[in-house]
């Protein structure tokens, strides 16, 4: 597997890992809130449901998302290559 492949699977792997965690998290906390809401204990699950919202939206922004694969990768890796 090429350095080029490998730099775009892990950014694959991030953009998707992050898209998945901020849903997740965002329905965490609804749960959290029903929890509160129904005077149920909901500290640690509303903590937890943050957690991976950040997370998400952390990886979303690292893996540069918005913009596509990072041309700064590219440049890297061609780099390398010659």
């Amino acid at each position: 597997m090429s350095d080029l492949t490998k730099a775009r699977l892990i950014w694959y792997l991030k953009a998707q890992i992050g898209i998945l965690l901020f849903p997740f998290g965002l329905c965490l906390f609804g749960e959290a809130l029903a929890d509160k809401i129904s005077d149920r204990p909901w500290f640690w699950s509303g903590t937890i449901s943050l957690i991976v919202i950040n997370a998400g939206i952390g990886l979303m922004i690292e893996s540069g998302l918005i913009k596509g694969f990072p041309k700064e990768a590219l440049g890297k890796v061609e780099q390398k290559l010659n």
